[in-house]
């Protein structure tokens, strides 16, 4: 049998002309906070119509719209990809997909564009939106009705799903697992998070991540022939432009938070953060977006250039980029050394440093920005945010070609190679 971290076989897509036009995202709010009241499908609607209107396309020019969306925020999940076409201003004859690989959802939907584009699609608008917030506290077992003393058995489905039960061990417990596999201390998972927080402070600062972000305020989307839909915030907030979460902690105060499990190095401080979200972006293929370029005088945001899936053992699942990088650089025939910026979503800080010592990373071309344990990680959205986040990297330092990847809890990774049309090497 092979070794799936260093001989790894999983899925490979190569693309020649898979173009992201540009994208937007919403501000990453924590957890009850000024989000929580608003559907995952709203949000993503925002972002949606954002990404539109900053790459300058028409809704009517969309041929495909793709969707993530993990947990549901409201009864009405089902529809979310549809209603985020349809209040986008997308044609109502365009057909919408939900995409689901967990953690790795936002990369799936630019794989799956690329798919589409190859099948004849000229404009995929893709969209990931998460509400940590109002993921439900879910009864599975009571269709049946309540028996007389039985128990009456809630869940809390966010706690319950961070569980896996094939493995038996939790998302944080897989971290450990690999802390322990590669030699990792508390000082060094507190180290790690430190900077993230002090990388995204300065990104804040700079103005890079307000590039990014469409600021939200009260809107209500109306579509021609049905129900307009709100988007609400709290009372007395008028407007949400910047991420919530990034807050000075330096590794002194990190230090004094205690583990989730007794003797670990995984802390509430130094793992991702729970945030509400969403993010979206417009893919077109290689004749619309040579039209486009002439029409705006503009450059695509980036090219998708290759993406790629793998499987690892649920147990160490944190560890997934690794052979997803591999197998992504040793089909595309580039090495580690010509990646200009990497974007490994930090999951916990003790897998994305598994992940730097399995490969060998440079830490200064990695999440040079901050990563989610400073900015959150709103499943579904978070891919789209890294994508995006990655392309923006590569044209501040005139880089050439970026890697954007996750770990999948249940043991997968995924990872996508961008290319910066305007470095000067580029095709």
């Amino acid at each position: 049998m092979t070794d799936p971290l260093r001989q790894p076989r999983g899925l490979f897509n190569r693309f020649e002309d898979c173009w992201i036009l540009d994208g937007a995202r919403t501000p990453m709010v924590d957890y009850c906070g000024a989000f929580g009241a608003i559907s995952p499908t709203d949000l993503g609607i925002h972002a949606a119509r954002a990404a539109l209107r900053r790459a300058g396309v028409a809704p009517e020019a969309v041929g495909a719209v793709l969707a993530g969306n993990m947990a549901p925020g409201d009864s009405f999940q089902y529809m979310l990809p549809r209603h985020v076409g349809l209040y986008a201003g997308v044609p109502i004859d365009v057909p919408a997909l939900m995409v689901q690989r967990i953690c790795g959802t936002g990369f799936e939907l630019f794989r799956q564009a690329g798919l589409h584009l190859r099948d004849g699609v000229e404009v995929a608008l893709v969209t990931g939106t998460e509400s940590m917030t109002r993921n439900p506290i879910a009864a599975f077992e009571h269709r049946t009705g309540f028996k007389l003393g039985a128990p009456v058995r809630f869940e809390d489905f966010m706690w319950e799903a961070l569980k896996d039960p094939a493995a038996g061990v939790d998302m944080i417990g897989t971290a450990e697992n690999l802390a322990r596999r590669y030699g990792i201390t508390r000082a060094e998972v507190d180290a790690w998070a430190a900077r993230s927080f002090e990388r995204a402070l300065a990104a804040q600062a700079s103005g890079f991540l307000a590039g990014e972000i469409e600021p939200v305020t009260p809107t209500t989307f109306e579509r021609e022939g049905y129900a307009p839909r709100a988007l609400r915030l709290p009372p007395k907030v008028e407007r949400v432009e910047a991420d919530t979460h990034p807050r000075p902690s330096p590794p002194e105060a990190l230090a004094r938070l205690r583990p989730v499990h007794a003797g670990g190095v995984q802390t509430a401080g130094n793992s991702s953060a729970l945030v509400d979200g969403a993010a979206a972006a417009v893919v077109a293929g290689g004749a619309f977006a040579r039209d486009w370029r002439a029409r705006t005088g503009r450059s695509p945001l980036a090219r998708v250039v290759a993406a790629a899936v793998v499987g690892v053992p649920p147990e160490i699942m944190g560890i997934g980029p690794a052979p997803a990088i591999r197998l992504l650089l040793q089909r595309a025939g580039l090495t580690l050394e010509a990646i200009d910026r990497f974007e490994i979503n930090e999951a916990q800080g003790a897998q994305v440093l598994a992940v730097v010592r399995e490969l060998g990373l440079d830490e200064a071309r990695l999440n040079v920005h901050g990563g989610a344990i400073a900015l959150g990680h709103p499943l579904a959205a978070t891919g789209v945010r890294l994508t995006l986040t990655c392309a923006r990297a590569l044209r501040a330092c005139g880089g050439r070609w970026g890697v954007a990847s996750a770990c999948i809890g249940g043991g997968q990774g995924i990872a996508l190679l961008l290319e910066n049309p305007d470095a000067e090497t580029a095709v």
